[in-house]
């Protein structure tokens, strides 16, 4: 099984006590929060981008992904949006990362507008990802929680290098079954985030298998082949406990999923 972690779950943890938490947990890959307030992010000049890409590789562990915070569907101007996308791009591309991560923040416009504004916005940055060899997914999230949204919108774009990542919680919140989920994604499928919370009112982070998220359902049609990173919340809920102690026993409770399955 190919498990990673967040560092959402670490934050401001250093790069090589990143790379250290996820050998010791037997994580194969990290998901990197591409933010200011992180040590990777896309200010990184070239010897520093090539620092972080020297460190996961010694270590044997993928940076799966850049998770970016650009808004693709968001209202105003195309190329701030542009740039936050090819900054993205450019920096998954110097780490070795085959995904960025984007969210949709389509805010309160009509469905079919956002849609269209962010299909438009994707396929033009596709050109720009598949030269660099690089996958741009869309995640559930926000103005689009469920399957049906961001297949929606990824569908109209109709790239192989748009495709769309899996919060199995943000689909589970909107009422869509986890079956019905994977079947909408699956052609477009870069990775599923898993995670667990107390209920559908209260998203506190919690450990796998420690919540109400049908875990199982969401990761057996999948496999053991896909990739499954644990996105635990702790830059939102500073309160929770520490991820680095949990870490080996949300991998191994996902790998239990998968072996009964």
């Amino acid at each position: 099984m190919k498990f990673a972690f967040s560092t959402l779950g670490v934050p401001g943890m250093a790069v090589g006590d990143v790379v250290r938490l996820a050998g010791e947990a037997g994580c194969r890959g990290v998901e990197l929060r591409a933010h200011p307030e992180e040590p990777v992010h896309p200010g990184l000049v070239a010897h520093e981008r090539r620092a972080v890409a020297r460190e996961f590789a010694a270590a044997g562990v993928d940076v799966l992904c850049v998770a970016g915070y650009a808004r693709v569907a968001a209202e105003g101007d195309d190329d701030a949006v542009y740039e936050e996308l090819y900054r993205l791009i450019h920096l998954a591309a110097d780490l070795g990362a085959p995904f960025v991560r984007v969210f949709p923040g389509g805010g309160e416009q009509p469905q079919d507008r956002a849609d269209a504004v962010a299909a438009r916005r994707l396929g033009a940055a596709a050109e720009v990802a598949a030269e660099t060899g690089v996958r741009i997914l869309l995640e559930n999230h926000d103005s689009h929680p469920a399957g049906a949204d961001t297949a929606r919108v990824v569908a109209a774009v109709g790239h192989p290098h748009v495709g769309v990542v899996w919060d199995v919680m943000h689909a589970w919140r909107a009422g869509e079954e986890p079956a019905r989920t994977y079947g909408l994604l699956e052609p477009y499928l870069g990775y599923v985030q898993v995670k667990d919370c107390a209920g559908r009112d209260d998203t506190t982070p919690v450990p796998l298998g420690a919540g109400a998220l049908p875990l199982r359902a969401c990761v057996e049609p999948v496999g053991p082949d896909g990739w499954f990173c644990w996105e635990y919340e702790k830059r939102w809920y500073p309160d929770v406990p520490e991820l680095p102690a949990l870490l080996a026993a949300g991998r191994a409770h996902v790998e239990g999923l998968l072996a009964t399955r």
